[in-house]
């Protein structure tokens, strides 16, 4: 299956998707909690409020030594499965190669990858600790983005793109973003990435960072 597509919420690299078998569950238990504790805080979800009705948010985890992840292969959560309660193993996909160059992701599994799989991949790429990403969406955490000081990709860059690899590539040299953790997308509204060694640190990364943003507009 490969196409580009061109609108909000969905893929638009070239998508090299190659249906297979559904990955093992000792390989999707830990990052599978974790989405159902951000789906349960609303920050992955489907609102028809929202995003023209379309869901939002994904997290992926580096894939094991088996799977190929020193190689920069990753276990990911399916396009537009946002708004799905409780995922199982037919919702994540093993991108093997991301390349931003290209604009070319291929990706192995039963359901194609995340529309932000670059920008999930380029992170990877950046640094061989970094073994887990969340892309979530959060009104409070983006509108206080310049208060609590996150990095901040360009407001002209959009979602899923060569452009927002590149953007996060510069972050990661012009800005503190390596040490945070944690950057907001000026382009997509409401976007956030937290990454970190483990799905557990980037997770307490997004709670703490979202209970400092609720801080700013509490009525006490």
């Amino acid at each position: 299956m490969n196409g580009i597509v061109e609108r909000e919420g969905v893929i638009k690299f070239d998508c090299r998707h190659r249906l297979g078998a559904p990955l093992a569950p000792e390989h999707l238990l830990e990052l599978n909690a974790w989405r159902k504790i951000l789906f349960q805080l609303a920050l992955i979800g489907q609102d028809p409020a929202r995003y023209a009705g379309l869901g939002f948010g994904n997290l992926s985890r580096r894939a094991p030594h088996s799977l190929g992840g020193e190689g920069g292969a990753f276990i990911i959560s399916g396009t537009q499965t946002g708004g799905i309660p409780d995922l199982d193993a037919s919702h994540y996909t093993l991108v093997r190669h991301c390349d931003p160059q290209t604009n070319r992701v291929e990706a192995e599994g039963p359901i194609a990858p995340s529309s932000e799989s670059l920008t999930h991949g380029v992170l990877y790429a950046l640094d061989a600790r970094v073994n887990a990403v969340m892309h979530v969406h959060s009104p409070h955490l983006w509108g206080q983005a310049e208060p609590l000081g996150l990095p901040l990709t360009r407001s002209d860059v959009a979602y899923g793109t060569p452009d927002m690899a590149a953007e996060v590539a510069r972050l990661w040299r012009q800005s503190p973003v390596r040490e945070l953790g944690i950057f907001a997308m000026g382009g997509h509204e409401d976007g956030i990435v937290a990454f970190a060694r483990t799905c557990a640190e980037a997770g307490a990364t997004l709670i703490r960072r979202l209970a400092q943003a609720y801080q700013f507009t509490s009525p006490i």
